[in-house]
Protein backbone atom coordinates (compact mmCIF):
# COMPACT_ATOMS: atom_id res chain seq x y z
CA UNK A 1 0.00 0.00 0.00
CA UNK A 2 1.16 3.40 -1.60
CA UNK A 3 1.18 6.04 1.74
CA UNK A 4 0.30 9.07 1.17
CA UNK A 5 2.58 12.50 1.33
CA UNK A 6 0.67 14.76 3.60
CA UNK A 7 1.74 18.59 3.32
CA UNK A 8 0.33 22.02 4.02
CA UNK A 9 0.28 23.07 0.94
CA UNK A 10 1.04 21.62 -2.34
CA UNK A 11 1.91 23.92 -5.20
CA UNK A 12 2.00 22.43 -8.68
CA UNK A 13 3.91 24.44 -11.56
CA UNK A 14 8.24 24.83 -11.33
CA UNK A 15 7.96 28.43 -13.28
CA UNK A 16 8.28 31.91 -11.78
CA UNK A 17 4.47 31.91 -10.03
CA UNK A 18 5.14 28.49 -8.84
CA UNK A 19 9.08 28.68 -7.16
CA UNK A 20 7.45 32.23 -6.10
CA UNK A 21 4.19 31.03 -4.88
CA UNK A 22 6.18 27.84 -3.02
CA UNK A 23 8.83 29.87 -1.50
CA UNK A 24 6.34 32.54 0.04
CA UNK A 25 4.37 29.65 1.55
CA UNK A 26 7.38 28.67 3.24
CA UNK A 27 8.40 31.41 4.74
CA UNK A 28 5.60 31.82 6.27
CA UNK A 29 6.19 28.65 7.78
CA UNK A 30 4.07 26.26 5.76
CA UNK A 31 4.89 22.88 5.09
CA UNK A 32 5.34 22.83 1.33
CA UNK A 33 6.40 21.10 -1.57
CA UNK A 34 6.22 21.75 -5.20
CA UNK A 35 5.58 19.10 -7.82
CA UNK A 36 6.28 20.00 -11.40
CA UNK A 37 6.06 17.39 -14.69
CA UNK A 38 9.18 19.03 -16.42
CA UNK A 39 12.07 20.81 -15.73
CA UNK A 40 11.29 25.04 -15.62
CA UNK A 41 11.00 27.14 -18.71
CA UNK A 42 13.43 29.58 -17.49
CA UNK A 43 16.08 28.54 -19.08
CA UNK A 44 14.24 29.49 -22.36
CA UNK A 45 13.22 32.66 -20.83
CA UNK A 46 15.93 35.93 -21.48
CA UNK A 47 15.84 36.57 -18.05
CA UNK A 48 14.83 39.25 -17.74
CA UNK A 49 11.47 40.22 -15.39
CA UNK A 50 9.01 42.53 -17.10
CA UNK A 51 6.08 44.08 -14.97
CA UNK A 52 4.50 46.03 -17.75
CA UNK A 53 5.94 47.28 -20.95
CA UNK A 54 3.20 48.14 -23.30
CA UNK A 55 -0.80 49.11 -22.78
CA UNK A 56 -2.93 49.31 -25.70
CA UNK A 57 -1.36 50.97 -28.28
CA UNK A 58 0.37 53.33 -26.32
CA UNK A 59 4.67 53.08 -26.39
CA UNK A 60 6.67 51.87 -23.52
CA UNK A 61 5.48 52.02 -20.39
CA UNK A 62 7.75 54.30 -18.07
CA UNK A 63 6.56 53.77 -14.95
CA UNK A 64 4.41 50.12 -14.52
CA UNK A 65 2.79 51.48 -11.61
CA UNK A 66 1.05 54.84 -13.25
CA UNK A 67 -0.40 52.19 -15.92
CA UNK A 68 -2.24 49.96 -13.84
CA UNK A 69 -5.25 51.85 -13.89
CA UNK A 70 -5.54 51.22 -17.42
CA UNK A 71 -5.80 48.07 -17.12
CA UNK A 72 -9.17 46.30 -17.75
CA UNK A 73 -10.98 45.43 -14.43
CA UNK A 74 -10.61 41.69 -14.44
CA UNK A 75 -6.32 41.70 -15.09
CA UNK A 76 -5.06 39.80 -12.98
CA UNK A 77 -2.82 42.97 -11.64
CA UNK A 78 -6.43 44.56 -11.39
CA UNK A 79 -7.64 41.80 -8.79
CA UNK A 80 -4.68 41.60 -7.18
CA UNK A 81 -3.39 45.51 -6.70
CA UNK A 82 -0.51 47.13 -6.26
CA UNK A 83 0.41 46.58 -3.27
CA UNK A 84 0.51 42.92 -4.40
CA UNK A 85 2.61 43.80 -7.32
CA UNK A 86 5.64 45.39 -5.23
CA UNK A 87 5.26 41.96 -2.49
CA UNK A 88 6.15 40.29 -5.51
CA UNK A 89 8.97 42.49 -6.89
CA UNK A 90 10.48 42.78 -2.97
CA UNK A 91 10.25 38.84 -2.19
CA UNK A 92 12.31 38.71 -5.93
CA UNK A 93 14.74 41.50 -5.00
CA UNK A 94 15.32 39.53 -1.85
CA UNK A 95 16.09 36.68 -3.64
CA UNK A 96 17.91 37.59 -5.98
CA UNK A 97 20.28 40.16 -4.47
CA UNK A 98 23.45 41.95 -6.04
CA UNK A 99 22.57 39.57 -9.10
CA UNK A 100 19.69 42.03 -10.58
CA UNK A 101 19.09 45.67 -10.50
CA UNK A 102 16.15 47.97 -11.36
CA UNK A 103 14.72 47.98 -7.26
CA UNK A 104 15.81 51.43 -6.75
CA UNK A 105 13.11 52.44 -8.68
CA UNK A 106 9.34 51.78 -10.23
CA UNK A 107 10.65 53.15 -13.55
CA UNK A 108 11.44 50.42 -16.70
CA UNK A 109 14.85 49.93 -17.44
CA UNK A 110 15.51 49.91 -21.72
CA UNK A 111 17.53 46.76 -21.94
CA UNK A 112 18.76 46.20 -25.63
CA UNK A 113 18.25 42.73 -26.96
CA UNK A 114 20.08 39.92 -29.45
CA UNK A 115 17.86 41.11 -32.42
CA UNK A 116 18.44 44.81 -31.44
CA UNK A 117 15.40 45.35 -29.74
CA UNK A 118 15.06 47.71 -26.69
CA UNK A 119 12.75 46.03 -24.39
CA UNK A 120 10.98 47.83 -21.37
CA UNK A 121 11.76 45.48 -18.03
CA UNK A 122 11.65 46.24 -14.18
CA UNK A 123 14.60 43.99 -13.34
CA UNK A 124 17.30 43.31 -15.48
CA UNK A 125 20.47 41.10 -14.61
CA UNK A 126 23.55 42.63 -12.95
CA UNK A 127 25.24 41.18 -15.85
CA UNK A 128 23.41 43.46 -18.57
CA UNK A 129 23.23 46.68 -16.38
CA UNK A 130 26.28 48.33 -17.90
CA UNK A 131 24.30 48.12 -21.44
CA UNK A 132 21.28 49.88 -20.66
CA UNK A 133 19.93 52.38 -23.83
CA UNK A 134 19.53 54.92 -21.72
CA UNK A 135 23.52 55.27 -21.39
CA UNK A 136 25.23 57.43 -23.55
CA UNK A 137 28.66 55.80 -23.62
CA UNK A 138 29.93 54.31 -27.23
CA UNK A 139 29.22 50.87 -28.04
CA UNK A 140 31.03 47.96 -29.10
CA UNK A 141 28.73 44.72 -29.57
CA UNK A 142 30.77 41.84 -30.00
CA UNK A 143 29.79 38.65 -32.05
CA UNK A 144 31.76 34.80 -31.79
CA UNK A 145 31.95 33.29 -35.34
CA UNK A 146 30.26 30.14 -33.70
CA UNK A 147 27.15 31.58 -31.67
CA UNK A 148 25.11 32.14 -34.97
CA UNK A 149 22.43 33.53 -32.68
CA UNK A 150 24.02 36.94 -32.63
CA UNK A 151 24.80 39.13 -35.25
CA UNK A 152 26.21 42.45 -33.98
CA UNK A 153 26.20 43.72 -37.02
CA UNK A 154 22.52 43.52 -37.61
CA UNK A 155 21.70 44.38 -33.67
CA UNK A 156 23.92 47.35 -33.76
CA UNK A 157 21.94 48.91 -36.93
CA UNK A 158 18.51 48.69 -35.54
CA UNK A 159 19.50 50.29 -32.39
CA UNK A 160 21.25 52.94 -34.66
CA UNK A 161 17.65 52.51 -36.25
CA UNK A 162 15.86 53.31 -32.97
CA UNK A 163 17.43 56.26 -32.08
CA UNK A 164 19.60 55.40 -29.17
CA UNK A 165 21.62 58.14 -27.25
CA UNK A 166 24.96 56.58 -28.37
CA UNK A 167 26.83 54.91 -31.41
CA UNK A 168 27.40 51.50 -31.77
CA UNK A 169 30.12 49.24 -33.83
CA UNK A 170 30.16 45.78 -33.91
CA UNK A 171 33.03 42.96 -34.47
CA UNK A 172 32.79 39.28 -34.80
CA UNK A 173 35.69 36.97 -33.49
CA UNK A 174 36.86 33.99 -33.63
CA UNK A 175 36.47 32.11 -29.77
CA UNK A 176 39.89 31.27 -28.38
CA UNK A 177 39.23 27.52 -28.21
CA UNK A 178 37.70 25.22 -30.83
CA UNK A 179 34.35 23.80 -30.60
CA UNK A 180 32.05 22.52 -32.60
CA UNK A 181 29.93 24.06 -34.97
CA UNK A 182 26.85 22.94 -33.38
CA UNK A 183 28.04 23.89 -29.77
CA UNK A 184 25.36 25.02 -27.13
CA UNK A 185 25.62 28.28 -25.94
CA UNK A 186 26.21 26.56 -22.24
CA UNK A 187 29.46 25.38 -23.58
CA UNK A 188 31.13 28.52 -24.36
CA UNK A 189 30.00 29.37 -20.53
CA UNK A 190 31.81 26.25 -19.05
CA UNK A 191 34.49 27.01 -21.12
CA UNK A 192 34.75 30.56 -19.45
CA UNK A 193 33.77 29.59 -16.14
CA UNK A 194 36.80 27.13 -16.19
CA UNK A 195 39.32 29.61 -17.82
CA UNK A 196 41.86 26.84 -18.85
CA UNK A 197 44.91 28.26 -20.45
CA UNK A 198 45.50 28.50 -23.80
CA UNK A 199 47.92 29.32 -26.37
CA UNK A 200 48.11 32.38 -28.69
CA UNK A 201 50.82 33.42 -31.08
CA UNK A 202 53.12 31.41 -29.11
CA UNK A 203 52.12 32.89 -25.71
CA UNK A 204 50.20 30.68 -23.28
CA UNK A 205 47.32 33.30 -21.46
CA UNK A 206 43.81 32.56 -19.69
CA UNK A 207 40.83 32.11 -22.09
CA UNK A 208 39.19 34.80 -20.92
CA UNK A 209 42.36 36.97 -21.48
CA UNK A 210 42.75 35.16 -24.81
CA UNK A 211 39.27 36.77 -26.07
CA UNK A 212 39.60 40.31 -24.43
CA UNK A 213 42.87 40.26 -26.31
CA UNK A 214 40.73 39.09 -29.61
CA UNK A 215 38.29 42.03 -29.27
CA UNK A 216 40.95 45.19 -28.09
CA UNK A 217 41.39 46.22 -31.53
CA UNK A 218 38.12 46.75 -32.71
CA UNK A 219 37.41 48.32 -29.42
CA UNK A 220 38.61 52.25 -30.38
CA UNK A 221 36.96 54.82 -28.20
CA UNK A 222 34.36 52.68 -26.89
CA UNK A 223 33.61 52.65 -23.17
CA UNK A 224 31.42 49.56 -22.80
CA UNK A 225 31.85 46.21 -24.86
CA UNK A 226 28.78 43.68 -25.26
CA UNK A 227 28.84 40.07 -25.73
CA UNK A 228 25.97 37.64 -26.07
CA UNK A 229 24.76 36.39 -22.90
CA UNK A 230 27.42 33.14 -22.65
CA UNK A 231 29.79 34.65 -20.17
CA UNK A 232 30.08 32.04 -17.88
CA UNK A 233 27.03 30.07 -15.84
CA UNK A 234 28.37 29.74 -12.18
CA UNK A 235 31.08 32.63 -12.27
CA UNK A 236 29.93 35.76 -14.75
CA UNK A 237 30.84 38.28 -12.54
CA UNK A 238 34.62 37.01 -12.60
CA UNK A 239 33.95 36.33 -16.13
CA UNK A 240 33.40 40.03 -16.57
CA UNK A 241 35.93 41.62 -14.34
CA UNK A 242 38.75 39.61 -16.24
CA UNK A 243 37.79 40.76 -19.27
CA UNK A 244 37.15 44.85 -18.35
CA UNK A 245 40.71 44.67 -16.65
CA UNK A 246 41.98 43.66 -20.16
CA UNK A 247 39.62 45.80 -22.65
CA UNK A 248 39.72 48.93 -19.69
CA UNK A 249 35.94 49.05 -20.91
CA UNK A 250 32.80 48.12 -19.24
CA UNK A 251 31.55 44.45 -20.32
CA UNK A 252 27.97 43.79 -20.16
CA UNK A 253 25.65 40.75 -21.41
CA UNK A 254 23.06 41.10 -24.13
CA UNK A 255 20.00 38.80 -23.59
CA UNK A 256 19.96 35.99 -25.89
CA UNK A 257 17.27 32.93 -26.86
CA UNK A 258 16.63 29.82 -26.02
CA UNK A 259 18.90 27.67 -23.82
CA UNK A 260 19.59 30.96 -21.98
CA UNK A 261 22.44 31.39 -19.45
CA UNK A 262 20.44 34.42 -17.24
CA UNK A 263 17.61 32.33 -17.24
CA UNK A 264 19.42 29.04 -16.11
CA UNK A 265 21.10 31.55 -13.10
CA UNK A 266 18.08 32.99 -12.37
CA UNK A 267 16.39 29.16 -11.58
CA UNK A 268 19.34 28.33 -9.72
CA UNK A 269 18.46 31.08 -7.67
CA UNK A 270 15.23 30.66 -6.99
CA UNK A 271 15.88 26.90 -6.58
CA UNK A 272 18.33 27.51 -3.68
CA UNK A 273 15.65 30.02 -2.71
CA UNK A 274 12.87 27.27 -2.23
CA UNK A 275 15.20 24.92 -0.75
CA UNK A 276 16.71 27.17 1.72
CA UNK A 277 12.92 28.44 2.96
CA UNK A 278 12.50 24.43 4.10
CA UNK A 279 10.27 23.15 0.86
CA UNK A 280 10.56 19.93 -0.85
CA UNK A 281 10.33 19.73 -4.47
CA UNK A 282 9.94 17.06 -7.01
CA UNK A 283 10.38 17.31 -10.62
CA UNK A 284 9.71 14.88 -13.56
CA UNK A 285 6.57 13.61 -12.15
CA UNK A 286 3.53 14.62 -13.73
CA UNK A 287 -0.04 15.58 -11.39
CA UNK A 288 -2.54 12.50 -13.40
CA UNK A 289 -5.58 12.58 -11.29
CA UNK A 290 -7.43 14.30 -8.05
CA UNK A 291 -10.17 13.88 -5.38
CA UNK A 292 -12.42 16.17 -4.15
CA UNK A 293 -15.59 16.50 -1.59
CA UNK A 294 -17.98 18.96 -1.36
CA UNK A 295 -15.72 21.83 -3.27
CA UNK A 296 -12.68 20.86 -1.60
CA UNK A 297 -9.67 18.76 -3.05
CA UNK A 298 -8.47 16.26 -0.99
CA UNK A 299 -5.93 14.69 -2.85
CA UNK A 300 -3.65 14.98 -6.09
CA UNK A 301 -2.34 11.95 -7.43
CA UNK A 302 1.75 11.81 -9.13
CA UNK A 303 3.05 9.37 -11.56
CA UNK A 304 6.02 8.84 -10.39
CA UNK A 305 8.28 6.33 -12.59
CA UNK A 306 4.47 4.79 -13.16
CA UNK A 307 3.27 4.41 -9.84
CA UNK A 308 0.20 6.37 -8.46
CA UNK A 309 1.70 8.49 -5.88
CA UNK A 310 -0.96 10.08 -3.27
CA UNK A 311 -0.69 13.48 -2.07
CA UNK A 312 -2.85 15.55 0.44
CA UNK A 313 -2.79 18.89 1.52
CA UNK A 314 -5.13 21.80 3.21
CA UNK A 315 -4.30 23.96 -0.05
CA UNK A 316 -3.29 23.70 -3.55
CA UNK A 317 -1.94 26.23 -6.21
CA UNK A 318 -2.28 25.80 -9.57
CA UNK A 319 0.67 27.20 -11.50
CA UNK A 320 1.09 25.26 -14.68
CA UNK A 321 1.46 28.00 -17.19
CA UNK A 322 -0.59 28.87 -20.12
CA UNK A 323 -1.34 27.62 -23.59
CA UNK A 324 2.22 27.66 -24.64
CA UNK A 325 2.72 25.37 -21.22
CA UNK A 326 -0.12 23.09 -21.74
CA UNK A 327 -1.30 24.84 -18.29
CA UNK A 328 -4.27 25.25 -20.67
CA UNK A 329 -5.24 23.02 -23.57
CA UNK A 330 -6.95 23.95 -27.09
CA UNK A 331 -8.61 21.39 -29.69
CA UNK A 332 -10.86 22.36 -32.40
CA UNK A 333 -13.71 22.00 -29.74
CA UNK A 334 -12.79 24.16 -26.89
CA UNK A 335 -10.17 25.17 -24.43
CA UNK A 336 -9.99 23.43 -21.35
CA UNK A 337 -8.07 23.32 -18.08
CA UNK A 338 -6.86 19.75 -18.09
CA UNK A 339 -5.59 19.00 -14.20
CA UNK A 340 -8.53 20.31 -12.20
CA UNK A 341 -10.93 20.73 -15.29
CA UNK A 342 -11.39 24.76 -14.23
CA UNK A 343 -13.65 26.57 -16.29
CA UNK A 344 -11.91 28.89 -18.95
CA UNK A 345 -14.22 30.92 -20.69
CA UNK A 346 -13.93 31.21 -24.87
CA UNK A 347 -16.43 32.12 -27.52
CA UNK A 348 -18.14 28.53 -28.83
CA UNK A 349 -17.12 29.66 -32.31
CA UNK A 350 -12.99 29.18 -32.91
CA UNK A 351 -13.21 31.48 -35.60
CA UNK A 352 -13.81 34.41 -32.86
CA UNK A 353 -10.57 32.51 -31.14
CA UNK A 354 -8.39 35.19 -33.20
CA UNK A 355 -8.06 38.19 -35.44
CA UNK A 356 -7.47 37.55 -39.42
CA UNK A 357 -4.47 40.27 -39.03
CA UNK A 358 -1.52 38.48 -38.04
CA UNK A 359 -0.50 41.16 -35.45
CA UNK A 360 -4.18 41.54 -34.01
CA UNK A 361 -5.81 41.56 -30.94
CA UNK A 362 -6.53 38.08 -30.55
CA UNK A 363 -8.73 36.54 -28.07
CA UNK A 364 -7.09 33.37 -27.34
CA UNK A 365 -4.31 35.34 -26.32
CA UNK A 366 -6.29 36.12 -23.10
CA UNK A 367 -7.53 32.65 -22.69
CA UNK A 368 -7.37 31.37 -19.24
CA UNK A 369 -9.13 31.06 -15.37
CA UNK A 370 -11.14 33.81 -14.10
CA UNK A 371 -10.41 34.21 -10.46
CA UNK A 372 -12.04 35.65 -7.48
CA UNK A 373 -10.71 38.41 -5.38
CA UNK A 374 -8.73 35.03 -2.87
CA UNK A 375 -7.17 33.96 -6.45
CA UNK A 376 -9.58 31.04 -6.57
CA UNK A 377 -10.52 30.00 -10.22
CA UNK A 378 -14.00 30.47 -10.92
CA UNK A 379 -16.23 27.97 -12.59
CA UNK A 380 -19.18 29.07 -15.42
CA UNK A 381 -21.58 30.32 -12.55
CA UNK A 382 -18.42 32.72 -11.12
CA UNK A 383 -18.75 30.86 -7.84
CA UNK A 384 -15.14 29.02 -6.52
CA UNK A 385 -14.28 25.88 -8.55
CA UNK A 386 -13.05 24.63 -5.13
CA UNK A 387 -12.54 26.62 -2.00
CA UNK A 388 -8.54 25.11 -1.47
CA UNK A 389 -7.44 25.97 -4.51
CA UNK A 390 -5.64 28.94 -5.97
CA UNK A 391 -4.22 29.78 -9.36
CA UNK A 392 -1.31 32.11 -10.24
CA UNK A 393 0.67 33.03 -13.39
CA UNK A 394 -0.12 32.65 -16.89
CA UNK A 395 -2.34 30.38 -16.42
CA UNK A 396 -4.75 33.17 -15.21
CA UNK A 397 -6.92 34.74 -18.46
CA UNK A 398 -7.70 38.57 -19.37
CA UNK A 399 -4.35 39.10 -20.17
CA UNK A 400 -2.04 39.03 -23.00
CA UNK A 401 1.25 38.76 -21.84
CA UNK A 402 3.45 38.89 -25.04
CA UNK A 403 1.69 42.29 -26.10
CA UNK A 404 1.93 43.37 -22.41
CA UNK A 405 5.42 42.36 -21.34
CA UNK A 406 3.60 41.43 -18.03
CA UNK A 407 4.43 37.79 -17.93
CA UNK A 408 6.99 37.62 -15.41
CA UNK A 409 5.09 40.31 -13.01
CA UNK A 410 2.42 38.69 -12.84
CA UNK A 411 3.74 35.54 -11.80
CA UNK A 412 5.31 37.27 -9.26
CA UNK A 413 2.61 39.04 -8.02
CA UNK A 414 -0.01 36.03 -8.53
CA UNK A 415 2.78 33.72 -6.95
CA UNK A 416 3.34 35.17 -3.87
CA UNK A 417 0.07 36.32 -3.36
CA UNK A 418 -1.55 32.72 -3.92
CA UNK A 419 1.37 31.25 -1.59
CA UNK A 420 0.84 33.85 1.18
CA UNK A 421 -2.67 33.17 1.16
CA UNK A 422 -2.21 29.48 1.32
CA UNK A 423 -0.36 29.57 3.83
CA UNK A 424 -2.62 31.63 6.10
CA UNK A 425 -5.21 29.41 5.54
CA UNK A 426 -3.67 26.48 6.88
CA UNK A 427 -3.31 27.78 10.30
Amino acid sequence: MTVAIDQDVVVIGGGIAGLSAAIAAAREGADVRLVSRNETTLRHASGLIDVLGYVHEDGPVVDPFDAIEKLPAHHPYRRVGVDAIREGLATFDDVTGDSYRGGHTDANALVPTHGGTIKPTARYPATSAAGLASDPRETLLVGLERVPDFDPGVAADRLSAAEVPFETRAATVQFPIAVRDDAKVTRFAHLLDENDPVEVDGTTVSLRRALAEAVAPSLGDAERVGFPAILGEDHPDAVRADLEAVLGADVFEVPMGPPSLPGLRLEALLYDALEAAGAHFEVGSPLVDFDADEGTVSTVYLDRSGQRIPMTADQFVLATGGLASDGIEADREAVTEPLFDCHVPHPDDRYDWFEDDAFGDHAFARFGLQIDDDLRPLDATGDPEFSNLRAAGAVLGNYDLAAEKSGSGISLATGVAAGRAAAEDTS
